[in-house]
């Protein structure tokens, strides 16, 4: 049995995955998925690599996260899992560079500027 590691990244998360051979079960810092997400929204958006590959019942998913919120992990945690497959079978690079989920999405939370309320949020004009 064969363990497939790879990392994903998304705004400030970080997911180290690990798949084996297994049922299709998906533990997140030693949680089930669902227990761990609560949300079926971003269990379906982690699931997509596993989906398209025709893989969702052939790999465990093991992972740990961190950093940033449920929304980053969870898509730290995509791009892990597609990152994850190519190893196990490069074949699947194709399909899922189709799909866009073997590229890391780059936007960031743009900082807080001075003399102002938040980043681009100015304070009130006054003009007298």
């Amino acid at each position: 049995m064969e363990l497939y590691s790879a990392t994903g990244r998304r705004k400030t998360s970080i997911a180290r995955v690990r798949l084996k051979e297994g049922k299709g079960e998906i533990i997140v810092n030693k949680k089930s998925g669902l227990d761990y997400f609560r949300r079926e929204t971003l269990m379906i958006l982690i699931n997509h690599p596993l989906k398209v590959s025709n893989c969702l019942g052939k790999f465990d998913v093991i992972a740990n996260v961190g950093g940033g919120g449920l929304s980053g992990q969870a898509g730290a945690l995509k791009l892990g899992i597609a990152r994850a497959l190519v190893k196990s079978d490069e074949k699947l690079r194709k399909i899922l560079r189709s799909e866009g989920l073997l590229s890391r999405d780059p936007r960031m939370v743009e900082r807080k500027k001075y003399g102002q309320k938040k980043a681009r949020k100015r304070f009130q004009f006054s003009k007298r």
